[in-house]
């Protein structure tokens, strides 16, 4: 598995930018209520990211050489691509909340002032799953081995031993 790279999350942010300011318009030219995030979301999201950084912690102490016991390897990669679905999810709803906070901002007659914190909260709560995210995902990565040295490694000069 390939760490990720900030390619796809600008993607990803960017598209949910659109989505999330072109739902709201479509609800507004509809006469239908905007969306506005519960506020219990900001909270949900850092929860996960707390239980992901602490999930991906026993990892990381065992590819340092400093766990008491063995690291089930099948629970290392699980962990490790949950850390990555969540920092691509969180990428996405980062995204939706900046579209809804940038719909909210440019209306003429701005809706309810809480309308507006939540979807900043939405925002604050997708960053901080993101940084989680990709700090479990760094957790979870192997140390470089040194016997990549030997053997035709990067800094053998490219000669090869009989």
């Amino acid at each position: 598995m390939k760490r990720t790279h900030p390619t796809p999350l600008i993607a990803l942010g960017l598209a949910g930018l659109v989505v999330g300011f072109l739902v709201e318009l479509a609800a507004t030219a509809w006469s239908a209520p905007i969306i506005v995030p519960p506020f219990t979301l900001p909270l949900a999201l850092i929860l996960i990211a707390v239980i992901l950084v602490s999930l991906a912690w026993p990892i990381r102490q065992a590819t340092r050489g400093r766990a008491t016991k063995r690291v089930d390897p099948f629970l290392a990669m699980r962990i490790a691509l949950l850390a990555k679905a969540s920092s691509l999810s969180s990428a996405l709803l980062l995204g939706v909340g900046l579209g809804i906070a940038a719909f909210i901002l440019t209306r003429s007659v701005v809706p309810a002032v809480t309308s507006l914190w939540l979807a900043i909260g939405m925002a604050l709560g997708a960053v901080i799953l993101l940084a989680g995210g990709l700090v479990a995902e760094h957790f979870c990565t192997l140390p470089p081995d040194d016997h990549d040295h030997d053997n035709g490694g990067p800094n053998d000069g490219g000669a090869a031993r009989a």
